[in-house]
């Protein structure tokens, strides 16, 4: 049995409690994350979890005690693999501290899990665990269209077709909010960081600023999904084996990839979530 302490983080990034929304949104930008485990200074016992989305969520909120989601979900480093397959699988959440005594020893992601099925060579087709929902878009739809549909779908990345339906693109919220903003100028000063410019790492901040996206309301440019979107993506077949689809989604640090047939055909779209979710069956 593979326990979790084996593919654990051990001694994660944290932010603490009381704390402020600029030091945990500086932390995530200087160690492009996108989300913390969030411990209580007077003890270090873990208090709760803050992702981006947290911060999205209560853009007017400047307490981290306050954005933060309380209680999380946790696991045990003695705890397998397959249990934490199983809460992913059933909590969707992308972060999952693991606490010992109450005290938080690491975290793990479902990134972590995808070396463990990649590792055990399963040879089951894809097919068998495709569960979420594939919502493409129209490469001529604008990015103002993309940006909604995303944000409807609740997906972080859409595949793009053409006028006859295949398949040429693939297109994710960092994309449209990278070229609307980080190819410009980066208001550093707005997000409180200013003073720590020379320490910000730029995948940190892409990471990230979709928050002033959420908070300045700016017009996206009225340009077709086809000029930003990544083309030509990385793509797998319904008979791809699993372990295979976890070893390009781990090898390229991508969360999702297409599933087309040989005619470039969009199918469905895999998620990190769907491989792993093959390790809760063991549970």
């Amino acid at each position: 049995m593979t326990a979790i302490e084996d593919v654990m983080t051990s001694n994660p990034i944290v932010v603490q409690v009381p704390g402020s929304r600029i030091d945990v949104l500086k932390t995530m930008v200087k160690n492009n994350l996108t989300g913390l485990p969030v411990v209580r200074r007077n003890d270090g016992t873990l208090a709760g979890l803050i992702t981006r989305q947290d911060i999205f969520a209560k853009p007017d909120e400047d307490q981290a005690a306050m954005i933060m989601k309380r209680d999380p979900v946790t696991i045990g480093p003695k705890d397998s693999v397959e249990h934490a397959a199983q809460i992913f699988r059933d909590t969707r959440v992308r972060h999952l501290p693991v606490v010992d005594n109450q005290k938080l020893v690491g975290i793990v992601t479902p990134t972590d899990l995808l070396a463990v099925v990649e590792k055990r060579g399963i040879d089951s087709p894809i097919e068998k665990i495709i569960r979420s929902a594939c919502v493409p878009i129209y490469q001529e739809a604008t990015l103002a269209v993309a940006s909604v549909t995303l944000k409807v779908s609740k997906s972080t990345a859409l595949p793009v077709l053409d006028e006859a339906g295949r398949l040429v693109g693939i297109i994710s919220d960092r994309d449209i909010f990278n070229r609307s903003y980080v190819d410009g100028n980066v208001p550093l000063t707005d997000l409180g960081l200013k003073d720590d410019a020379d320490e910000v790492s730029i995948e940190g901040l892409k990471n990230v600023m979709k928050l002033w996206y959420e908070l300045s309301k700016v017009e996206l440019p009225g340009m077709p999904v086809k000029d930003i979107m990544v083309r030509d993506p990385v793509t797998v077949f319904k008979k791809t084996s699993i372990s295979e689809a976890a070893r390009i989604m781990r090898k390229n640090d991508f969360g999702q990839l297409p599933v087309r047939d040989t005619k470039d055909t969009l199918q469905a779209m895999i998620y990190d979530h769907d491989v792993i979710s093959i390790l809760a069956e063991k549970e």
